[in-house]
């Protein structure tokens, strides 16, 4: 990527063709919402891959927001308690929504409709609030976007 692209603090997947920025401060449970979701993706047969997890490089391209992964951790995930593993990954993809992990004590339990957030001073995604806790956030992705990543 060139200089333009910023690096932030997220975890970015790709699932049948579909990315996700998973959004959040340390500890907000980002890495295990993804990780969640990867492991959801595989028994439904769809492709299911990590960019980048805990520093992404974001840049708008040709008018699609490109997620890429710095070289150093390539493939690599960090999964609180438990350390880090290796897994299948892509070192870029396409962003179409934001995921921000929420603690259902303190969040809206009604979040308003069409969010969106700045993820840069030039980059807007749609914002999907998820409970921190969520126990099939792919599943609660895919009811909240009407998507069967078919």
């Amino acid at each position: 990527m060139t200089d333009d692209a910023t690096n932030i603090h997220a975890t970015a997947i790709v699932i049948g063709g579909t990315g996700f920025l998973f959004l959040g401060p340390s500890g907000s449970g980002k890495s295990t919402l993804a990780f969640s979701c990867l492991a959801a993706a595989k028994p439904l047969g769809l492709a299911a891959s990590l960019i980048a997890d805990d520093r992404v490089l974001i840049a708008k391209r040709n008018g699609s927001t490109i997620a890429e992964c710095p070289p150093s951790i390539a493939g690599l995930m960090e999964i609180r308690y438990t350390g880090i593993v290796r897994m299948p990954y892509v070192s870029r993809g396409e962003m179409h929504f934001a995921v921000r992990a929420v603690d259902p004590a303190a969040a809206e339990r009604l979040p308003p409709e069409d969010e969106q957030i700045d993820i840069t001073d030039s980059i807007r995604l749609p914002l999907i609030r998820l409970a921190a806790t969520s126990t099939n956030p792919l599943a609660v992705i895919m009811a909240k976007i009407g998507a069967s990543f078919d």
